[in-house]
């Protein structure tokens, strides 16, 4: 193959949809840095894939919190390939701390769960707290921005770059109560990274005074649905900033995960299925746009 084949990191990916996610790219012939903030975890998942066949799989630690280990990625992918074609921010957090036995004894029903019916019945089940929240805003905002940055010198060496952010329903402005809030987030042509991050600032203070509802954040899972609206809207920025990447954010579905301890119902086949899509568009593909699964959607 030598250079002619593609190079791939898919960050968060030693379970789940990010596993999957390797697994299809690999499949289709990319070579795949397996990334995962567990390095036992992760040098597991690798060798699983390898036994399976999977030869072009190769694993790199990687905690996107951490600027260190972002800076060795970056260096062993410089190192060994010079150059990414392919960055997958799969790493997330949920922004909740979970009483799993109290969850699942509530026996909610998946669609209820979906369309946000189920937002006060949970709140018995799952705390924010402020650290599980920064943890949260940290990983799904902050890490995929400092990872992305870390990495952009390498995409900008490859021909056909695609920059794929895992997102989720909750990102839909729709679902942002606030209105003021909704409109700067909408307003493409005047975002900045400046004013993504002040909202986030905002919401860690509102959280501290314990004013989130009357600050018009949402009530179901609230860190981790602003997280994705900002992670949506650097989607946008970045792809207007890099005109000759496809630069796009999917929600991957309602799948089965522990990100949403197992309440989903799609198998993380189907699940990877938009962000292996997004990764292998073709020349002159969507950039700048959120994907429903792999429909294009409102954002």
């Amino acid at each position: 193959m030598g250079d002619a084949s593609r190079y791939a990191v898919v960050t968060g990916a030693n379970k789940g949809i990010g596993f999957e996610t390797v697994k299809q790219l690999a499949n289709s012939g990319v070579t795949v840095i397996l990334t995962a903030r567990n390095e036992k975890r992760g040098m597991e998942a690798t060798s699983l894939l390898n036994k399976q066949g999977f030869s072009n799989v190769v694993f790199h630690q990687l905690d996107v919190q951490d600027a260190q280990s972002i800076e060795s990625l970056a260096k062993f992918i410089q190192t060994q390939y010079g150059r990414l074609d392919i960055l997958v921010n799969n790493a997330g957090a949920s922004g909740v701390v979970v009483d799993e036995a109290t969850l699942k004894a509530l026996n909610i029903d998946p669609v209820d769960w979906l369309a946000g019916k189920a937002a006060n019945v949970i709140q018995v089940a799952m705390k924010t707290t402020y650290d599980s929240a920064k943890l949260c805003l940290d990983t799904n905002y902050y890490g995929v921005k400092n990872v992305t940055e870390a990495l952009l010198p390498l995409l900008q060496n490859s021909h056909s770059a695609r920059i794929v952010n895992v997102s989720s329903l909750r990102s839909e402005l729709k679902r942002v109560p606030n209105e003021e809030r909704r409109k700067e987030l909408g307003d493409i042509e005047n975002l900045t990274e400046d004013k993504t991050e002040k909202i986030l600032q905002k919401f860690l203070h509102d959280l501290k005074q314990d004013a989130l509802e009357v600050n018009g954040w949402q009530i179901m899972l609230p860190a981790y649905s602003i997280s994705k609206v900002s992670l949506n809207a650097y989607t946008r920025i970045l792809a207007r900033r890099y005109p000759k990447m496809c630069i796009n954010c999917v929600h991957p579905g309602y799948v089965n995960t522990d990100i949403n301890w197992h309440t989903g119902t799609m198998p993380v086949e189907e699940g990877a299925e938009g962000p292996v899509m997004l990764a292998l568009l073709p020349a002159g593909g969507p950039t700048g746009c959120y994907f429903d699964h792999t429909v294009v959607a409102e954002f």
